[in-house]
């Protein structure tokens, strides 16, 4: 029972890091045109680094989360992470990764909820 508990307690911090991501490169274009915040360059570097944070409370979550998962939705998670944090990180390639991530992270939140129903489930039979 505990270890459903903890994989729960990583879904929610998987799918909360994924949509804190998302918010954060949605936002990120307007602060850097329109805020005088982001103009010096140790503010700005500090800013776009919380990219690769996300990428590490991701890495945990889906670590966390895929211990007791099956084999469908432990690929599905680890998939999208891989997806995702290969995107974050060849972003300045091109605009095909940034929209890549943007899928990618969206892949993590449906995974990680699909987690969340399909644990309920079992216990529940």
């Amino acid at each position: 029972m505990k270890s459903g508990l903890t994989s729960h307690k990583a879904d929610y911090v998987g799918i909360t890091g994924s949509v804190l991501c998302l918010i954060h490169c949605l936002i990120t274009p307007v602060l850097l045109v329109t805020s005088t915040l982001l103009k010096d360059e140790f503010l700005r570097t500090s800013y776009l680094s919380l990219d690769y944070v996300f990428i590490a409370v991701n890495i945990v979550a889906v670590y966390t989360a895929t211990r007791h998962a099956p084999a469908g939705i432990r690929t599905s998670l680890w998939g999208f992470l891989t997806l995702f944090a290969l995107c974050i990180i060849l972003e300045d390639v091109g605009p095909v990764f940034e929209y890549a991530a943007y899928v990618a992270s969206l892949g993590l939140v449906g995974s990680h909820l699909y987690n969340i129903w399909y644990c309920r489930m079992r216990h529940a039979h």
